[in-house]
């Protein structure tokens, strides 16, 4: 796609500032909010544009722009690497477990991208205009305002692996959670707060169709679900033989 041929092009143009600024002392480990005054002070206001123009067309794509930027950061780190398509030396993350067929917002980011490269031509990653998205989308559904720090570079590679293993699966105990949350650097808090945000968007009944009616192989709900909870869930969630 686009987006993913147009962010490789950046790495060697973003490098030199992120240096920059790091030589000088900017917080958030050498990225900081005001990167593109200069390079490219519409940015900002470009990318909160279309998002808007994205979520008020179909309220969803909130949710979607904000667990791509999440499923980029817990593998490999916030670099965009979620946007590569497969090619001879790489394996996209597409294709992963957590991601096939379910992640969504990748032509919001084409869109962005694109009107980014008329404004200032190889300037605004890939990685920084997946992050300032999930940001509007937050502050569009009624959710936080934050400062984004902005610089990062985009991946030249993948890791289908990392997807794998690393993003957070719906049927993974909550010990298994916070430990693939460990990894990333992030505690319980920010647990709760990143599970807070499966409070927009929409689930799929996969996700969780294990816990209703078969969560230890006893052909049971879960234990710890609440019984009442569980009615409502189970009302608008078949069982998969009901379905044949």
């Amino acid at each position: 796609m686009a987006t993913s041929m147009g962010c490789l092009v950046l790495l060697c143009l973003v490098s030199p500032l992120l240096l920059a600024s790091a030589v000088h002392g900017h917080p958030w480990g050498g990225l900081f909010p005001r990167f593109y005054d200069h390079s490219c002070p519409k940015a900002k206001e470009i990318v909160q544009s279309i998002v808007a123009q994205a979520v008020a067309k179909e309220t969803r794509m909130a949710a979607s722009l904000v667990r791509l930027h999440f499923h980029d950061c817990f593998v490999k780190g916030c670099d965009a690497s979620v946007l590569l398509d497969n090619s001879s030396s790489i394996v996209s993350e597409k294709g992963s477990n957590p991601n096939r067929n379910s992640l969504r917002g990748f032509e919001v980011v084409d869109q962005i991208k694109a009107a980014l490269e008329a404004a200032c031509p190889g300037t605004v990653s890939c990685a920084d205009i997946l992050a300032l998205a999930a940001r509007d989308s937050t502050v569009l559904v009624g959710g936080p305002y934050w400062d984004v720090p902005l610089g990062r570079r985009d991946s030249l590679g993948a890791s289908i692996q990392g997807s794998n293993n690393d993003i957070p699966a719906p049927n993974n105990t909550l010990p298994t959670i916070i430990t693939k949350f460990k990894r990333q650097g992030l505690n319980v808090v920010d647990v709760v707060a990143l599970s807070g945000g499966h409070t927009i968007g929409m689930s799929r009944c996969t996700s969780f169709r294990q816990r209703l009616y078969n969560q230890t192989g006893n052909g049971m709900a879960g234990s710890t679900l609440d019984v009442s909870y569980a009615a409502q869930l189970e009302a608008g969630v078949p069982p998969l033989w009901r379905r044949q």
